[in-house]
């Protein structure tokens, strides 16, 4: 299991464990499962997905460090 928190600058979005996140990457959405190597990457707008939620942004950056996955997102209305 992957521990996810999504913050954006209004408030903590979503804080948990899940299985899977799929994040709009510059060159392609990417996928995030457990043991992932440890990654710093600019988000563009898209959709982030994790387990069977779906959150809509403008942009934002992930870090992925010994299975925590940090994303820091600008919402999109």
């Amino acid at each position: 299991m992957l521990k996810l928190k999504i913050v954006s600058p209004e408030k903590i979005e979503f804080t948990g464990e899940v299985e899977r996140v799929v994040v709009p990457g510059l060159q392609g959405q990417f996928e995030i499962l457990n043991n992932h190597a440890p990654i710093i990457s600019v988000l563009q707008k898209g959709t982030v997905v994790y387990d069977k939620e779906e959150l809509p942004i403008l942009g934002g950056f992930v870090e992925v460090q010994k299975n925590e996955v940090s994303l820091c997102i600008e919402k999109s209305e």
